[in-house]
């Protein structure tokens, strides 16, 4: 596990420019800080008259073929007053393929235009309330989406030249123009050219890939349950996790220009994506993560720990690659599924997210890197605090599973039992059914628990279960899970609102025009009872091994691999047993093979390599005179997981 950095703290000479600039920035604005720097900006600024403008940026690219540069469209609004004093403003920057098909936010909202083609409304907040407060927003149609000329190429090239151009275009080292065809040239002279990357999902996934180039100006990324390596998002070591590829989600937001021009395109996303789950060249070039190193933005990183589509293996390798390469990084883990912040923690999102700019952009002093590094949801609407993420005593300590008295019912300690544990694949059940009959002897899984816990036994980051198993068949897929057994009331994530209810009040967050109001609709948590949590979870294909290729297993031959699980941050009570489940498909979250194999785990060599936190002492005093408990029937969690996948654009 890598060591994390110390604190989110700035170098000496950075501090000392940050503090220059807002003593010469303080006057104009932040009025309201009469005396000393100024450590909030403030809605002096009118959104009604603000102006609104578009440019549409050369990428450098033709991904259509029509043989002409492709050019992607910027929609602009910015506060009036500082251009008409001469004063440069900073960028705050959404790029986004969903702006025309499908929309943003809770409510699906898209951008709308007036008789000229200028936006009237932009989708979110983000204009309404940091534009009064000297900001620009700024919202990037993706190359082959809304007004954008080129291809969808779903987290390549194009999707992330796309923005990249437009940082660029904002410093000056790239062209814009004032229309789509046109040869009058546009300049971004009001803006000092430091900007900052938001959005959720696809368009937090730009916002990585735009940092990963490490691209000058870009100053700060607030990537939302976004994907830090498309292959990570269809594939889980060989494994589908959809029964698509990105052809689909391509089709699903090119705009008309694009489904005419772009089949080539789109046929070198089906022949690079095969669904044996083969890593191919078309996967290395969308893993921003062996980028990291490039990183020059901080990063302020939001993702649900119980996100079912884009699941928390992308946020856990990035965070690790980013603390590697000393990055400075701020983290939010909600209970929720795919869902945004601003729906499910409102009041503080904005806050922070108006601090984290003010500091990262605008140069204010205000404590924000001093603070906790981590917030994290133990329950729904109560969070804590973590000063390093993970803690730095966390340390990666070895499980081991060992027989029980009953076949498929053992124990999970520091040191494990010889002897083996058989099961069958079933493809009809899934991560709740094992779990809920986790002290019954089932043919469909392995259960590994330990006694009930004398202490509060917390896991914080990154797992892997390494397995080493017999197939009775060619193909088998592998799945691990970890399960905190015991009563609890959670979000309900696998629910239609993934965690959140929402309701028919409105609340305002910034100013609002007739075509564009700040209001939204409240939301409260949707919450669950369940005897168990599933916390963690792994997949793999046993024929993908270490080569990213796979190919036919021979049955009756035993094969070791180590399953990635899910980054998480969970605490399991005193009183709870913690528990890992080995199985085979896992519904609805894994396609299953195209056999169904018996497999026998070798338990010793099979082990679970868990990020605790203060290490194997903690566990052992946790599990000090604890003995397993008698088998019973545990009765189901939270509603089938299936229920709450979705593609990247829906529930944006």
């Amino acid at each position: 596990m890598p060591i994390p950095v110390r604190r989110m703290r700035f170098t000496t000479w950075r501090s000392l420019a940050t503090a220059a600039v807002a003593a010469l920035m303080a006057a104009f604005l932040a009025p309201t800080a009469a005396h000393g720097a100024p450590r909030e900006s403030t809605p002096v600024y009118s959104y009604e008259n603000a102006i609104r403008e578009s440019v549409w940026v050369d990428t450098g690219l033709d991904g259509d073929s029509d043989g002409k540069p492709d050019r992607v469209a910027v929609d602009i609004v910015r506060p009036r007053e500082p251009a008409r004093q001469g004063r440069k403003v900073p960028v705050i920057m959404d790029a986004s393929p969903y702006y025309s098909c499908c929309g943003r936010g809770n409510e699906s909202q898209v951008k709308t235009y007036d008789a000229n083609g200028h936006v009237v409304q932009m989708p979110l907040f983000y204009d309404n309330y940091f534009v009064p407060r000297g900001y620009a927003f700024v919202g990037v149609d993706l190359a082959g989406t809304n007004r954008s000329d080129g291809c969808v190429d779903v987290g390549g090239r194009s999707d992330v030249r796309s923005a990249k151009a437009v940082v660029d275009w904002l410093n000056g080292r790239a062209r814009g123009y004032t229309t789509r065809t046109g040869a009058v040239t546009a300049k971004a002279g009001w803006t000092d050219g430091s900007t900052g990357m938001i959005g959720k999902s696809w368009d937090g996934t730009i916002a990585n890939g735009v940092a990963a180039t490490g691209v000058k100006g870009l100053k700060t990324i607030v990537p939302i349950s976004a994907i830090s390596s498309w292959y990570d998002y269809y594939f889980a070591q060989g494994a589908p996790l959809y029964d698509s590829g990105p052809d689909w989600l391509s089709g699903y937001v090119d705009s008309p220009d694009a489904r005419a021009k772009c089949a080539a395109v789109q046929q070198k996303l089906v022949d690079g994506a095969p669904r044996t789950g083969d890593w191919t060249p078309l996967w290395t070039e969308r893993d921003y993560v062996k980028d990291a190193s490039k990183v020059r933005a901080s990063v302020f990183l939001v993702h649900g720990m119980q996100d079912l589509n884009v699941r928390t293996k992308n946020f856990g390798q990035w965070w690790d690659a980013l603390a590697r390469h000393g990055v400075e990084r701020k983290i939010w883990l909600s209970q929720t599924g795919h869902v945004d912040p601003f729906d499910f923690r409102r009041a503080a999102f904005v806050d922070t997210l108006h601090r984290w700019f003010d500091h990262e952009l605008l140069g204010y002093d205000n404590g924000i890197d001093d603070e906790p590094m981590a917030d994290i949801e133990r329950h729904p609407d109560q969070w804590t605090t973590s000063t390093l993420w993970p803690p730095r005593t966390t340390t990666a300590t070895t499980l081991r599973p060992g027989t029980g008295t009953q076949a498929g019912v053992g124990t999970l300690a520091l040191r494990g039992g010889s002897g083996t544990e058989t099961f069958t694949d079933d493809p009809a059940l899934s991560e709740t059914d094992w779990a809920a009959h986790i002290d019954r002897s089932t043919p469909e899984k392995a259960g590994f628990t330990t006694g009930p816990l004398t202490r509060d036994l917390r896991l914080s980051g990154s797992s892997r279960v390494t397995v080493t198993a017999t197939p009775t068949t060619s193909t088998a897929h592998l799945s691990a899970v970890l399960v905190d057994l015991g009563p609890d009331t959670v979000r309900d994530y696998a629910g239609p609102g993934e965690g959140i209810t929402t309701l028919t009040g409105r609340t305002c967050w910034g100013a609002s025009t007739p075509g564009d109001s700040a209001c939204y609709l409240g939301t409260e948590a949707a919450t669950a009872d369940v005897d168990f949590t599933v916390l963690s979870r792994g997949w793999a294909d046993l024929g993908h091994r270490a080569s990213g290729h796979g190919g036919p297993l021979t049955p009756g031959k035993a094969y070791t691999t180590t399953l990635d699980l899910a980054a998480t941050d969970h605490v399991v009570p005193k009183g709870h047993r913690l528990a890992l489940i080995v199985a085979g498909t896992d519904k609805d979250l894994i396609d299953p093979p195209s056999s169904t194999p018996a497999l026998t785990l070798d338990l010793t060599r099979t082990s679970a390599h868990v990020p605790l936190v203060g290490g194997a002492a903690a566990f052992a005093r946790a599990t000090a005179g604890s003995a397993p408990a008698p088998a019973a029937s545990v009765l189901d969690g939270v509603r089938d997981p299936g229920a709450a996948l979705r593609v990247p654009g829906e529930r944006r």
